[in-house]
């Protein structure tokens, strides 16, 4: 083999070597789990303090609205870290009235990437986190069923073996596709992948529909909740008269052409 051959071959080495390094790279998972910071372009929601919250979230606008603005969610000592959150213990929601007192970003958004982290005080401990004012992810301390902690409420199994527990921080990271429609008719259910404190546990779980009634979300009043229409929603947290606080939340928009959430 002449120089010139070896000096080929040592220089296709390095660039092979450099792809692979790159695509070694470019295929790296994005972070997931508690203390997760929002990526270039998300939309921070709530940073700990009252002025984003202010800024970027009311309350629904659903039939049972009981509680007035400002918002009466307090800004509250993080119990287990620096910094501060905020408590969905609103008082117009005592006695597990959701709907009366649940707080909605004012942006709607369509596809989206999420951060959401939650911390219930004590046993029992009950909110949720709404995709687009409509799909709830449960947010419910010592429920295992359908309805439990980390479900797609009442379409999949809770994923309760993710859960930190009372008194610690979790992390929701979800992935969401909104239905698509054509010529005003549902044509594909919406869509998630959701990893629970770092751990995959919902892998594009189809949506279909909306529970709760009319006092949960959108279109829950809509043919008993099936009657979803094309339009984007916001996210939306729960007041249930508990204890349960939140921080650290951001929302990226996407543009999810395939019915493919997987990340």
């Amino acid at each position: 083999m002449n120089s010139s051959t070896l000096f080929s071959s040592a220089l296709t080495a390095t660039v092979l070597a450099i792809t692979v390094g790159l695509t070694a790279t470019t295929i790296l998972k994005e972070q997931v789990g508690v203390g997760t910071k929002p990526p270039k372009g998300a939309d921070v929601l709530f940073d700990g303090s009252r002025k984003v919250l202010d800024e970027k979230w009311t309350y629904w606008q659903g039939p049972r609205l009981a509680a007035s603005l400002p918002i009466k969610w307090e800004i509250v000592k993080d119990p287990a870290g620096p910094g501060t959150a905020v408590s969905s213990n609103d008082p117009a929601g005592a006695g597990g009235k959701y709907g009366a007192a649940d707080i909605v970003t004012k942006k709607p958004y369509r596809d989206f990437r999420a951060h959401v982290e939650f911390y219930i005080s004590k046993p029992g401990g009950n909110s949720g986190v709404y995709l687009q004012n409509r799909y709830e992810i449960q947010v419910l301390d010592g429920d295992t069923t359908s309805h439990g902690m980390g479900a797609v409420i009442n379409e999949s199994p809770s994923p309760y073996y993710a859960y930190n527990g009372v008194g610690k921080w979790n992390a929701y990271d979800i992935m969401f596709r909104a239905a698509r429609f054509e010529n005003g008719q549902r044509v594909e259910p919406a869509m998630v992948t959701m990893y629970f404190n770092g751990k995959k546990v919902h892998t594009n779980q189809k949506i279909n529909q909306v529970w709760g009634g009319p006092n949960s979300g959108m279109d829950g009043g809509n043919n008993g909740g099936k009657g979803i229409t094309d339009a984007p929603g916001g996210l939306k947290l729960q007041a249930e008269g508990h204890d349960v606080l939140y921080r650290n939340i951001w929302i990226k928009e996407m543009n999810i052409k395939e019915p493919n959430t997987d990340f």
